[in-house]
């Protein structure tokens, strides 16, 4: 049993469906009460981990691959990620329009990355650079001010459950996954998120590279084993059905940061870079 730290590693963490399975540990006990020893959490939007990383506010957290830079090492392991279609980011494009003639998109701004890819996609790949308006996650009163709506995380998961509805308000659209997207033109997956750290929290400390990793890996690994309760305990929370919610975490999400999800957030930052959509980044730092 690791000793407490009289330094807990500070944790942005993210109170997400996808992200579920990587934080059973720290929120189940018994280990919760262990890992409490060694890491202090609190929970904040996706889009605001890197922020808190890089201003010093948290050691360690769970950030979308546009917001890495320089200064943060990716911890090895573990991803939030998809092999084909993940379903929790909607491209809805209303009828007559396609992806090369919309010229607004309505855009849920709760994932920097997904935003990106949504604009990548549409410049690299469909030659048009439509105008992003950032708007609540409705899809109906998106779709009725723009051309198109991008719809991220538990609002996609529930338009699709009420596609008919949706079309029934605004008209015929045709639904893009951005994931399966990707996976078309690149032929690899899609990465949304990868736990990062500052390295200065190793250098003073805090904890040990491989007891940080470790511990990652474990909390994902038990959070796979329990997704009956991961379901019981979501169902209630978002309001999707239960196979529903056992589909997206047994099938759409994928959680090995592997070579070719490690390749993807190169070629992502590459191209988000060439288009001017993000900033250059420096080959990946690994912890």
């Amino acid at each position: 049993m690791a000793p407490a730290l009289s330094h807990p590693v500070r944790v942005a963490a993210i109170s997400f469906l996808n992200p579920a399975p990587l934080m059973w540990d720290f929120e189940h006990p018994p280990v919760a009460e262990e890992l409490a020893k060694r890491y202090a959490l609190h929970y904040t939007l996706p889009a605001l981990c890197a922020e808190e990383l890089l201003s010093g506010r948290a050691d360690l957290g769970l950030i979308p691959i546009a917001a890495l830079t320089p200064e943060l090492a990716v911890v090895p392991g573990c991803t939030i990620a998809s092999l084909d279609r993940v379903r929790s980011i909607q491209f809805i494009v209303k009828a007559p329009h396609t992806l090369g003639t919309i010229r607004s998109v309505a855009a849920d701004n709760a994932s920097r990355s997904s935003r990106a890819y949504a604009e990548l996609l549409l410049r690299r790949f469909h030659n048009n650079a439509p105008e992003f308006l950032t708007r609540h996650a409705n899809p109906v009163t998106m779709l009725q001010e723009a051309d198109a709506a991008l719809l991220i995380g538990d609002p996609a998961l529930l338009a699709l459950e009420n596609r008919e509805a949706i079309e029934a308000a605004v008209g015929p659209c045709e639904w893009f996954d951005v994931a399966h997207e990707w996976k078309l033109l690149t032929g690899l997956p899609w990465v949304a998120a990868v736990w990062a750290v500052r390295p200065e929290a190793i250098k003073e400390g805090r904890i040990k590279a491989d007891q940080l990793e470790a511990d990652l890996v474990r909390s994902r690994d038990r959070g796979l084993t329990h997704t009956e309760d991961l379901v019981r305990e979501w169902t209630p929370r978002i309001g999707l059905t239960p196979a529903t919610i056992r589909h997206y975490l047994t099938e759409n999400i994928h959680y090995t940061l592997t070579p070719d999800c490690i390749r993807t957030i190169e070629l992502f930052r590459q191209y988000a870079g060439e288009e001017q959509i993000l900033p250059p980044l420096a080959p990946l730092r690994f912890l």
